[in-house]
């Protein structure tokens, strides 16, 4: 099958066009940017001397591309452009994976409330969201747009909606503190993300209303069956990739860590791409690095009544481009491990 990469010169892109190339049952066919057009694949990512297939940059041209023979095109582009391209693509008969936030909220309200004027809506309610563990599997046959999750939502989401569904802790009072690296906003020159001002510092951004919470929140909800408002404080951490998450929510009557775990092992039994951790072993960014996992782990503590839930993954990979090739893997029939091992 023939795919395709719009906007592979970002970090999310790049990380893409490297599975892309390994993934034994895709070629290929085609990498965009606007600013790389007629640059040599290598020659924009030299990592990828000898294996980059001869592959050279083209235009990213929307009509151009809808008239190809490629099969499928992930957009790996800034919220907004992907929709440009998406209401051109779709209407073609294209697969299309989107890895920004154009499709990730259903209600158009919403999304014009933390990032305006959406410039698709009528592909709205044909797109679907689809976070690999825990979305039913309908989305395979009647999807025609994937919405692939963002990085802090699938370090979330993954181990909280086991237990709010189990009803093993409160829809109240559930406060999440997350660390991303500065890849997570995208290759951009910007003071904030240079090396001499994030080298050495930690601090807190997007407080109150940072757009994730909208994708959280829209997501818990539909998970879970009812409405769940979350205190989500992002945090830009000194270091160039992964999540990490902490969960802290109150503990319903009755609730025992050994139940949490029990939810955890029959929501995500046999999938290769959640790992489980004992009680009080916490997960390491450093060990998702690279890889397309999410790791979590939960203890209680008998002095506040909260669940402390910890989670840790690469941004770039389980929080972008390695959870949209298992979309595709899934949505096309591959094994959902190709290209990923």
């Amino acid at each position: 099958m023939k795919v395709g990469v719009i906007g592979a010169s970002g970090y999310s892109g790049e990380v893409l066009v490297k599975l892309l190339l390994g993934h034994p049952q895709v070629t290929l066919a085609a990498v965009t940017s606007r600013s790389n057009a007629g640059k040599a694949l290598a020659q924009v990512m030299p990592s990828l001397r000898g294996v980059d297939q001869g592959l050279t940059f083209v235009d990213s041209d929307a009509a151009a591309l809808a008239k190809g023979d490629i099969d499928l095109f992930f957009l790996a582009l800034p919220h907004g452009a992907a929709a440009e391209y998406a209401k051109v693509l779709v209407p073609a008969g294209k697969r299309v994976i989107d890895l920004s936030a154009d499709f990730r909220i259903a209600d158009l309200a919403t999304y014009e409330k933390y990032y305006g004027k959406h410039h698709a809506p009528e592909l709205l309610s044909s797109a679907r969201f689809v976070l690999p563990e825990l979305t039913p599997p309908a989305w395979k046959i009647e999807a025609k747009l994937i919405a692939a999750p963002g990085c802090y939502p699938t370090s979330i989401l993954l181990p909280l909606v086991p237990v709010l569904k189990a009803g093993l802790v409160t829809r109240e009072h559930i406060v999440v503190n997350s660390f991303s690296g500065v890849s997570g906003a995208g290759r951009k020159v910007d003071e904030m993300y240079l090396y001499v001002e994030r080298a050495e510092s930690t601090k807190a951004y997007g407080l109150v209303k940072h757009r994730h919470l909208a994708e959280v929140e829209e997501q818990l909800a539909v998970h879970t069956g009812a409405k769940t408002v979350i205190q989500f404080n992002p945090h830009l951490a000194p270091m160039r990739r992964g999540i990490a998450t902490t969960i802290t929510v109150p503990a319903t009557p009755g609730a025992t860590i050994e139940k949490l775990y029990a939810a955890w092992n029959a929501a995500y039994a046999g999938r290769p791409f959640v790992q489980i951790l004992p009680s009080g072993e916490t997960p390491d960014t450093a060990a998702t690095v690279g890889t397309n996992r999410c790791d979590f782990s939960a203890v209680l503590d008998p002095r506040t009544g909260n669940f402390v839930i910890t989670s840790a993954e690469d941004n770039l990979v389980k929080g972008a481009s390695g959870q949209a090739v298992q979309i595709m893997n899934l949505w096309c029939g591959f094994p959902e491990t190709a290209g990923l091992a």
